[in-house]
This record gives C-alpha cells, sequence and structure tokens, in this order.
C-alpha cells in the first residue's frame, strides 16, 4: 500500500470502517451539525422557534457516535 494510500484508509480501518463507511458517516454528521447551527441562530433571534431542536440534534449524535465506538 502506498503511503498516500495509507493516509486514507488508516484512520477508518482504526476504527473498524471503510473509507466509503467513514466518509458517509462523517460528511452526514457534519450536516446535521450544519443544521443544528442554522437552528441555533434561527432560535437565537426568533427564540419561539426551534426551541429543542439543536439539543435533540447534539443529544442523538452524542449516541450515534457512542454506538459505533463500541
Amino acid at each position: 500500500m502506498s503511503r498516500l494510500q495509507k493516509l486514507f484508509v488508516t484512520h477508518p480501518a482504526s476504527v473498524g470502517e471503510s473509507y466509503t463507511g467513514h466518509a458517509r458517516f462523517a460528511g452526514m454528521t457534519g450536516l446535521r451539525l450544519v443544521g443544528a447551527g442554522l437552528a441555533c441562530v434561527v432560535h437565537g433571534l426568533l427564540p419561539f422557534l426551534f426551541v429543542r431542536t439543536a439539543s435533540d440534534c447534539i443529544r442523538t449524535l452524542s449516541a450515534d457516535i457512542a454506538r459505533r465506538g463500541r
């Protein structure tokens, strides 16, 4: 395996994932965090909207990540 290939597969393999599986999970996690962040911004301006959206998202993401680490 070339040095370049190792850069892309070493970490995903260390957590029991393929490169594509790891990229998919990380990408979806990032998109969910962006959505939660946008909900926070809107909530800051209009506090009656998205009252629990970000906190619920963070709790769900935390549980998803904890499950994957087992």
